[in-house]
């Protein structure tokens, strides 16, 4: 598959994974190479064995997070309660394809998109408890906001610009008056404290579920230090009713923060619901994470 930024001239497959993994890391030639349960998007995931994982960027922009994920991860996973990634290689760009690209250790445990999050509210208190242990990781010399994780953890007005145009693209599909006093609320204030970590795309498909409990959390290129607010996401994406209570409960963020969060998922929500009826989809997900953001906003 082809995918918008990719300037390789071969196709992202596990053909590719094989040729780069036999002429770069021959000790592996004999491993067995397979596509996983969800593949990503800003990166192609493939199976290498049974213990490791072939990690390729489609793009540009998701070719610079091989070097932070290279640097960074080993940092922090001694001091996280789940298991994260481990890089154990780093490839460089041959056989057509341009850009570096990382083995990892393979995690067991299943995408929480597909499996499940068994009981809601012990997935939410679990995540929230990661989710602070990392907050807590020294952050010294960390990644700051940039390119190579979309400006997650920056303020959320950089993308103010793409917020109004979508309010205007939708008219009556969303509350107009409703949305923008949510976001006002949500630009209002700015993290103040020292530079946190964050994860940056806490999202099911990248946290692991194992016999009903989370595992593990994958997926660290949009990871950085700043302002967590784009880590309580999921409190409307995926969390409701108790769950979303105990989610922000455990995660002990102020006020002012968890509107941020409701910023940032308001955003997402309201382009995704702008591509998809481009699409002519029915934007019933993204509808509804609109209204889980202002409903808890109200």
């Amino acid at each position: 598959m082809r995918y918008p930024g990719y300037q390789g001239t071969v196709e992202i497959d596990a053909r590719l994974a094989r040729r780069l993994v036999d002429s770069q890391f021959p000790r592996w030639a004999g491993l067995p190479v397979r596509p996983v349960d969800l593949d990503g998007w800003d990166n192609r995931t493939f199976r290498l064995g049974d213990g490791l994982t072939v990690r390729l960027p489609s793009g540009d922009w998701y070719a610079l997070q091989v070097d932070k994920e290279q640097r960074w991860l080993p940092v922090l996973a001694p001091e996280l309660p789940l298991p994260v990634p481990t890089p154990v290689a780093r490839g460089v760009p041959e056989h057509g394809y341009p850009y570096p690209w990382s083995v990892h250790r393979w995690l067991d445990g299943r995408p929480a998109l597909v499996a499940g999050m068994g009981d809601a509210t012990t997935f939410a208190t679990d995540l929230a408890r990661f989710l602070v242990a990392l907050r807590r990781v020294d952050a010294t010399g960390g990644p700051a906001p940039g390119e190579h994780n979309f400006h997650r953890g920056a303020p959320v007005t950089a993308y103010g610009d793409e917020l109004f145009a979508a309010v205007e693209a939708l008219g009556a599909e969303v509350p107009r008056d409703e949305v923008l006093t949510t976001w006002d609320e949500a630009t209002a204030t700015a993290w103040r404290d020292r530079p946190v970590w964050f994860h940056g795309d806490v999202a099911l498909g990248n946290l692991l579920v194992s016999d009903g409990r989370l595992s593990a959390v994958i997926d660290f290129g949009t990871s950085g230090v700043g302002d967590p607010a784009c880590d309580v996401v999921i409190a409307w994406t995926a969390l409701s009713g108790d769950a979303r209570d105990a989610f922000r409960r455990t995660l002990d963020l102020d006020a002012a923060t968890w509107a941020r969060g409701r910023g940032w998922a308001l955003w997402k929500a309201l382009i995704s619901l702008v591509a998809a009826l481009e699409r002519d989809e029915d934007g019933d997900g993204h509808r509804r994470v609109v209204r889980r953001v202002l409903a808890d906003r109200a």
